[in-house]
């Protein structure tokens, strides 16, 4: 008689090949999984490095329709778009936002016109358009919530006009969802798609994204802090999720991701309906640099941050990662 050494079930053996592990795979990509932020500025034949983010660029209107064409071929079906604002067009009031020629409206033109079936993000927010980087109105050094909210429903509005499909307000103000809805419905936008950044945490991973959009100059002491959500709390990211759902968010983001998958996973399992994430700049830049100076493996590490927000329960992500994910992928694609 053998004596059993080992319990009857091994797990090892579900790991044994590649293919068995394919098979069991209980999280799984796709380029339909992934969000590409791109960065917009004025110009015709423009591209300027990013140096805080390194491999990520601004591309004039016409470069931007060049990686659309990528996104589109890869299979990326969806696109963020941000504005990075010469310094003359930013003013204390985000005047620029309320302008219905203005640089990214002009960019989901032409995007639509030669791509109508991408998916096309816009942010709802005043920081790439005011000259202190803030999301809102001051005065006095504070935000005001309210008069803020009168702005933000005027640029979702005109944003919603130059044919995006989804607005993305990202200020974090008290309020601003049911008053962006009732516009919407009032103005003939009833079908336009809400992706509310409901919990935004003031991240000390956003450096470099403010070097992208020309938003890094934040005046005050405070930052951001008295407005987006205190790291240190996940229960009241379910308060800011329960009320944007009612003010009638059909999609809700974390933000970041990777220092949150908790919450992550609180709000997928918690709300019926998706959760979108943001694998922020200074995640992207961190993973970049470790890559960079050869302490992690390019593929490896860049899967396991995308994985690892996935499996928390992310409906889709947004990274800067996008097109190298979706190329390995579909390596036949290019």
């Amino acid at each position: 008689m053998t004596t059993r050494n080992f319990p009857a079930t091994r797990l090892r053996r579900l790991r044994r090949t590649n293919a068995i592990r394919d098979i069991i795979a209980e999280t799984n990509l796709a380029p339909t999984d992934l969000i590409w932020p791109l960065f917009v500025i004025e110009g015709k034949n423009q591209i300027q490095a990013i140096s805080s983010m390194p491999g990520v660029n601004r591309y004039s209107i016409d470069q931007i329709l060049v990686q659309c064409g990528l996104a589109v071929t890869l299979g990326i079906q969806m696109i963020a778009l941000f504005p990075k604002l010469e310094a003359d067009k930013k003013d204390a009031e985000g005047s620029d936002a309320l302008h219905r020629d203005t640089l990214i409206c002009r960019c989901v033109r032409e995007v639509k016109n030669q791509f109508p079936d991408l998916i096309i993000i816009c942010d709802v927010a005043l920081d790439p358009y005011t000259n202190h980087g803030h999301d809102g109105i001051i005065q006095n050094d504070i935000i005001l919530n309210d008069l803020t909210n009168e702005r933000l429903v005027k640029q979702a509005l005109i944003l919603a006009e130059a044919g995006c499909d989804i607005i993305a307000p990202s200020d974090m103000m008290d309020g601003r969802i049911g008053q962006i809805r009732d516009a919407l419905e009032e103005n003939g936008f009833p079908d336009m798609i809400i992706l509310s950044y409901a919990a935004k945490y003031a991240s000390a991973f956003y450096g470099p994204f403010r070097d992208a959009v020309g938003a890094g100059n934040l005046s005050g002491s405070s930052g951001k802090s008295t407005y987006q959500m205190d790291p240190r709390n996940s229960r009241e990211a379910l308060s800011e999720v329960t009320l944007d759902i009612s003010e009638g968010a059909d999609i809700v983001m974390v933000k970041p991701a990777m220092p949150y998958l908790d919450i992550i996973k609180h709000v997928s399992d918690n709300f019926n309906v998706p959760c979108f994430a943001y694998q922020v700049s200074g995640e992207y830049s961190m993973l970049m640099a470790a890559i960079e100076k050869s302490w992690l493996s390019e593929d490896a590490a860049i899967f396991e941050s995308i994985l690892g927000i996935k499996r928390a329960g992310a409906s889709a992500i947004l990274t800067y990662f996008a097109p190298l994910i979706a190329k390995k992928l579909n390596p036949k694609q290019i």
